[in-house]
């Protein structure tokens, strides 16, 4: 991608926004034509939970530890997303940010502690960054007068619980443009 995109003379000033989904195993060298190009990554920062120790078994700690970059890609000054692939992965949100914070594989290794970010940039990949890349951030991303709405209530502050917490955070409420879509079930 990176050579096509050289060959094609795109630069990052044209705002293309191409978007390189499981930037998983991206180095820093193309981390730096990232910058150059324009591109946007997407990781998959739950694989360093569900095969983080396969990864190192197979891979060796060196290329393991750099799985999904995050923390790299934004002193960069990249914008990224965070996904995940249902029918992979089980679709929890709050996975996809407790993995991004603290990397900690099903054996309780940390994955490469320095590509932690903090609870709200793990946040902005889900929403604010997620919304830019598509080229929806009008309409989606933030909370403010005019946008969709689109938002969940959650029963903590992902930023303000212990990392270790984040999984057990639970939905309450979830609108879709402005109209209550889902309510948990009342506590008995």
């Amino acid at each position: 991608m990176i050579d096509a995109a050289r060959a094609a003379g795109l630069t990052a000033e044209q705002d293309r926004r191409t978007v390189i989904v499981h930037s998983q195993f991206v180095r820093p060298d193309q981390l730096d034509a990232y910058v150059e190009l324009g591109f946007t990554p997407s990781f998959f920062t739950v694989h360093t939970f569900f095969w983080g120790d396969v990864h190192v078994e197979n891979l060796g700690r060196e290329r393991a530890f750099f799985l999904s970059p995050m923390a790299s890609a934004l002193a960069r000054g990249l914008r990224c997303s965070n996904h995940n692939d249902f029918s992979v992965t089980p679709v929890e949100p709050m996975r996809m940010v407790q993995t991004a914070v603290e990397r900690i594989s099903r054996k309780g290794e940390v994955i490469g502690p320095q590509e932690r970010v903090s609870p709200w940039q793990a946040l902005k990949a889900l929403t604010i960054e997620a919304a830019w890349q598509i080229r929806e951030e009008g309409e989606k991303g933030t909370i403010e007068p005019g946008k969709l709405a689109d938002l969940v209530i959650l029963d903590a502050d992902p930023t303000a619980v212990p990392a270790a917490d984040i999984l057990n955070i639970a939905v309450v409420e979830t609108f879709k443009e402005g109209r209550s879509v889902y309510r948990a079930p009342a506590a008995a």
